[in-house]
């Protein structure tokens, strides 16, 4: 069995204009004083790496990676989040994700999309040169605004979707199989890979290509009424990354699952610093350890209540004491008899 790696941070929440936010050296240096051992980067601002010139150059790669390590960190992986979302939107959605891209690209569709897909081939190989095995990313929606059959789908729509959805995906994730990358996958609201169904889904389209994996996070779970331990069960095979995240769920007599346009803190269903909310986290680092887990526990702080410092502080603490140090023997090794194989014929009659 093997002992989960950990306490790490996903650190995009946390990259600010001022010290020790803006930078990082500072950053890792910061997360490193709460008892971090590992950083999750986002790709998407050039103080922290310029995404591009990794996947480019291997020595700015060691730079990048030396900056870390010097703070007494690893890198956990790469987040291409913002620029997966961007490989497939539903016009509905063109201006609200514009901001995602450079303004160059915006207003522009074909254009944004094309630069995403060239961003997550960039992660792939910026991954290989850092000695990664993993990357996370979000699938992005077409579908979404139909997430709810009301009005009626038109017949052949979701077939449509998931045709078109891996046919943008399977030349990327190719890309991913020749640098021996994981490209994993989170399971989010408002992308068409949202619950185990979608992705069972997606996986058929692609040929069940090994490398679209999974990050799971189950503070998404709880937030859609799903059981998140029997999700471990059914998928443990596909996850290579693990973010620590909390939530809650308070359905009242006025409000449920869609959260009555309201905001973060007056929803029914809300992320909470860790320790704060309902996750069962005890149950699911234990099934991480026995079902092998080999990555990372990844903190990211995600509450409508908590300061963030205070979410990192806890934080860093709290997956200290979750994660299981596993065993090297059997608890029952003292009462061994030992190998006879005659003993073992006897014993049964044979």
């Amino acid at each position: 069995m093997k002992t989960i790696k950990g306490p790490a941070i996903f650190i995009a929440q946390f990259i600010g204009d001022t010290a020790p936010y803006n930078s990082l050296d500072s950053i890792c240096k910061w997360a490193a004083g709460l008892g971090f051992k590992g950083v999750q980067l986002p790709t998407g601002d050039p103080r922290f790496i310029d995404l591009q010139k990794a996947a480019e150059s291997k020595t700015y790669a060691d730079e990048i990676k030396g900056i870390v390590n010097a703070a007494g960190l690893e890198i956990t992986e790469l987040s291409t989040h913002l620029q997966g979302q961007l490989v497939a939107v539903n016009p509905v959605y063109d201006n609200l994700f514009d901001g995602f891209a450079p303004e160059q690209y915006r207003n522009n569709p074909k254009a944004r999309q094309e630069w995403a897909v060239q961003q997550l081939k960039y992660a792939a190989k910026a991954s290989q040169n850092l000695g990664l095995t993993a990357s996370v990313t979000f699938s992005g929606a077409l579908l979404w605004p139909m997430v709810y059959p009301w009005p009626q789908r038109p017949a052949g729509i979701v077939d449509t979707c998931f045709t078109e959805l891996a046919n943008r995906w399977k030349p990327i994730l190719d890309v991913y199989e020749d640098h021996g990358i994981d490209l994993c996958y989170e399971i989010h609201a408002g992308e068409d890979l949202h619950d185990g169904i979608t992705y069972e889904m997606f996986l058929d389209k692609v040929d069940q290509h090994k490398r679209a994996c999974l990050l799971y996070d189950p503070s998404h779970f709880i937030l859609q009424c799903l059981d998140y331990l029997e999700y471990i069960d059914i998928y443990h095979e596909r996850i290579k990354m693990f973010h620590v995240k909390d939530a809650e769920f308070n359905p009242t007599g006025r409000q449920g699952v869609y959260g009555g346009y309201q905001n973060w803190v007056d929803r029914a269903g809300r992320f909470r610093s860790l320790g704060d909310g309902q996750v069962d986290f005890k149950s699911i680092f234990s099934k991480m350890a026995q079902y092998d887990f080999p990555g990372w526990a990844v903190l990211e702080w995600e509450c409508a209540l908590k300061h963030p410092e205070d979410g990192a502080r806890e934080g860093a603490q709290f997956i200290k004491d979750h994660i299981i140090r596993v065993t090297d023997k059997a608890f029952d090794d003292f009462a061994a008899s030992g190998a006879d194989e005659a003993l073992n014929r006897k014993t049964l009659g044979i």
